[in-house]
């Protein structure tokens, strides 16, 4: 049972009031440290004006909990579990401005399969992805596991593109039963990039100089402190020209139907909308996130049946219904930060598979 304390703070007495009913109510599950942490956080915030705010207890225990956001008759017993792939895919700890860490994506995503596999009653699953892809092995990792679970269980899994779901996304959804788009998804952008800053040029016009000690001419290839030579390109490309070969071995495993030729044609790094991904054979069909569930009961045998649409989330996370998201990072892609991406502020080149027209 969660208790919610409703705090009102505003500039003045009335936020002092609050703030010690707050520290004064401890409820079970949320630690004296948590509230203090919470009170100064509060004052912090309430110096900037007027600014209500509603503290939520959760549990100490933060396993998954299985949460209903459709559910198609009262009686309904059988499961589709909703997993969502956000943002850049990365085998990482995401940076969270509250806490300093968040979730590892991977990891995150491992955990809710894990809960689909165990649970018997779930009888499919249905992949909601809103991805321009991320770091190579992620992607690769995240695949494996869809795989995995298909072949450990026997539950088919459908694959629904929503707004981007481009190079890494792609790669993740041919790891489904079938795949479907909206007609405006973006997605394919099928290869690899790296992206190696360099300053050489800066550090000459200011006088920096940086020494390097290495042990052999290309163990500093790739740094942002000198121009990269011949020798220094064809090792990285010979990466790219690697992992690109995977890809294309993933998409030729999903997209049977396309020739070998074709497909080398299409995976030319462009994007392509939905409707014109189904018809290059790159995708199913177009159609809704409702769509791809009634896709997933005709593949689990249950096109006749109700039932009920879980997602698996944090004690804190809330899901009303089949289009809240998760908490995760947001897929922008070609928009204008003030700080650069994590996986660009990177002191060393990252290879990865991952659609970034703004960089």
């Amino acid at each position: 049972m969660s208790t919610e304390t409703t705090v009102v703070a505003r500039t003045g007495r009335t936020a002092p009031r609050g703030l010690k009913r707050a520290a004064h109510s401890s409820p079970r599950g949320l630690k004296p440290a948590a509230l203090v942490a919470t009170g100064f956080l509060l004052l912090g915030l309430t110096a900037c004006g007027p600014t209500s705010f509603v503290i939520t207890p959760v549990p100490a225990e933060q396993e998954l909990r299985e949460q209903v956001v459709l559910r198609e008759g009262a009686w309904a017993t059988k499961k589709i579990a909703l997993v969502d792939v956000d943002g850049i895919l990365r085998n990482t700890r995401e940076r969270s401005m509250l806490t300093g860490s968040g979730e590892n994506p991977v990891s995150l995503f491992a955990e809710k399969l894990d809960q689909a596999a165990k649970d018997d009653s779930v009888r499919a699953v249905v992949l909601r992805i809103n991805s321009p892809g991320g770091t190579v092995t992620a992607t690769d990792l995240m695949y494996a596991e869809v795989r995995s679970f298909r072949q450990r269980t026997g539950k088919p899994v459908v694959a629904c593109m929503l707004d981007v779901a481009a190079s890494g996304g792609y790669y993740l959804a041919c790891a489904a039963d079938r795949i479907y788009a909206h007609p405006t998804t973006v997605t394919g952008s099928i290869g690899v990039i790296m992206v190696a800053p360099e300053f050489a040029g800066t550090m000459q016009k200011l006088g920096v100089r940086a020494n390097v000690f290495k042990s052999g001419p290309l163990k500093d290839a790739g740094s942002m402190f000198r121009e990269l030579n011949d020798a220094d390109r064809a090792v990285f490309q010979g990466l790219i020209d690697g992992m690109y070969a995977g890809f294309l071995e993933v998409v030729a495993a999903a997209r049977p139907g396309i020739e070998a030729e074709r497909l080398k044609q299409l995976a030319d790094g462009r994007v392509y909308l939905g409707a014109e991904a189904v018809k290059l054979g790159l995708v199913d069909e177009t159609g809704t996130l409702h769509d791809a569930i009634f896709a997933a009961k005709e593949l689990a045998g249950l096109s006749d049946k109700a039932v009920k649409v879980v997602e698996y989330a944090r004690p804190l996370g809330y899901r009303p219904n089949v289009y809240a998201q998760t908490d995760g990072s947001p897929a922008q892609v070609n928009l204008i930060n003030v700080g650069l991406p994590e996986w660009l502020s990177s002191p060393s080149p990252q290879l990865m598979y991952l659609w970034a027209p703004g960089w």
